[in-house]
């Protein structure tokens, strides 16, 4: 494994070497030997905090393969995976995935943060999208691929309502919390307790 100046590895990932190419993933290895994930044809991942005039926050529930369980999740979704739209724009992919698996359109987009999803595995980055606004607009739900069921949970029920899905037997996706973070710091609102 190579070093630099200051003997720190090597490992950077346009040095990657691919190892294993799959339909949407490939695993790589860097030249001082640490493993990874990336997508394969994507521009980026979205993840949207949909908030209702009434203070409803939009979350999905849908089963991941990965963990084996069902899973809640804020709406979310990839840029330019759809054939031709390889330089989707990460708001346009924010607006469409919100609309397939919510059936919500949102009148105003606020840009939040972007950030890795988990630096120790894979290279992919979230960027995280404020949606209020809120208008039904279609049945919601998901592709032909997804099986997605919609819930609307009060802003300060948000933590224990998704403790009750945990002792379900379901899990919960901490990007909620990162993006009612988020959300409170960019908002500055002017209640004491938005969430927790």
């Amino acid at each position: 494994m190579g070093e630099d100046s200051r003997g720190m590895r090597n490992d950077r990932p346009e040095d990657a070497q691919l190892v294993h190419g799959g339909k949407h993933l490939e695993f790589c290895l860097t030249s001082g030997g640490w493993e990874y994930v990336r997508r394969r044809e994507v521009k980026g991942t979205v993840a949207i905090v949909a908030i209702t005039d009434d203070k409803l926050l939009i979350l999905t529930e849908q089963y991941r393969p990965p963990v084996g369980k069902k899973v809640i999740e804020l709406p979310a979704g990839l840029a330019g995976d759809l054939p031709y739209q390889a330089d989707e724009p990460l708001e346009s992919a924010a607006r469409r995935e919100l609309k397939e698996e919510t059936g919500y359109v949102a009148k105003n987009w606020t840009a939040l943060r972007e950030g890795p999803s988990s630096a120790g595995l894979t290279s992919e980055t979230i960027t995280f999208y404020y949606a209020t606004g809120l208008t039904k607009m279609g049945e919601g739900g998901g592709d032909h691929t997804e099986d997605i069921r919609v819930h609307f949970v009060p802003i300060r029920d948000v933590p224990s309502w998704c403790a009750d899905r945990e002792r379900e037997g379901l899990m919960v996706d901490f990007k909620i919390y990162a993006g009612l973070y988020l959300v409170r710091s960019r908002s500055q609102l002017n209640e004491a307790r938005l969430w927790y």
